[in-house]
């Protein structure tokens, strides 16, 4: 299991880049519920703390990290990131504007919200186009390298699933506290049965088929 680190940070704090986000999404895959993205922000102290509680509070991929662990890192970051921020894309926005495109503006909403502006970005995946201003640096399994981006994941991962925990309360025969909104057969089953809620993304080839 890989570790992340602040080895991209350091290179670019050495050069005098002092702000450096790190940026994930979390959704992007779901039949339902909005993408959201995270970003977070730290300083090279922040390293001592993240070493110091890294058995009790890894910070990682959110993906590799059960939901207490995230949810107790989701905690850990606030406390010690310079600046951290949540954006999203609603249902809407995804159906009328594309997942890629949708996941992009989410992401540059969280970059808006973020108390301080960066000088740099660090984008996981493969795409640095995400703001037009600020320099951007993509990183493929960027959740897994940077200890910044890491933090960007969790963050988008605990909103998302507090979110579609509320909408479970609002339409419970579809178990979206279980599985989020993703696939799954219990969510499959689910559609047959009720058909899609103003919470589907119309323009997911599952839920477009049950519209036709």
């Amino acid at each position: 299991m890989k570790t992340p680190t602040f080895f991209i940070e350091h290179e670019y704090w050495s050069q005098g880049v002092a702000r450096i986000a790190g940026i994930d999404e979390a959704g992007m895959g779901a039949l339902a519920g909005p993408v959201v993205a995270g970003a977070a922000i730290f300083s090279e102290p922040a390293l001592e703390k993240i070493t110091e509680q890294s058995k009790k509070i890894p910070l990682r991929d959110s993906k590799l990290l059960s939901a207490k662990q995230r949810e107790r890192a989701f905690v850990f970051i606030q406390e010690i990131a310079d600046a951290y921020a949540i954006g999203q894309a609603s249902v809407e926005e995804i159906d009328s504007l594309n997942i890629r495109n949708a996941s992009h503006l989410a992401m540059r909403r969280a970059i808006e919200n973020l108390d301080i502006v960066p000088d740099m970005l660090l984008i996981d995946g493969a795409s640095n186009t995400i703001h037009p201003s600020i320099f951007s640096l993509a990183v493929v399994k960027g959740d897994q390298l940077s200890y910044s981006i890491a933090a960007g994941s969790i963050l988008a991962k605990v909103t998302r699933d507090r979110i579609m925990q509320e909408l479970d309360g609002l339409c419970p025969e579809y178990g979206f506290k279980s599985h989020k909104g993703y696939g799954a057969k219990q969510h499959m089953e689910a559609l047959e049965q009720h058909g899609a809620t103003k919470h589907h993304r119309k323009s997911y080839a599952p839920i477009a088929k049950l519209l036709t």
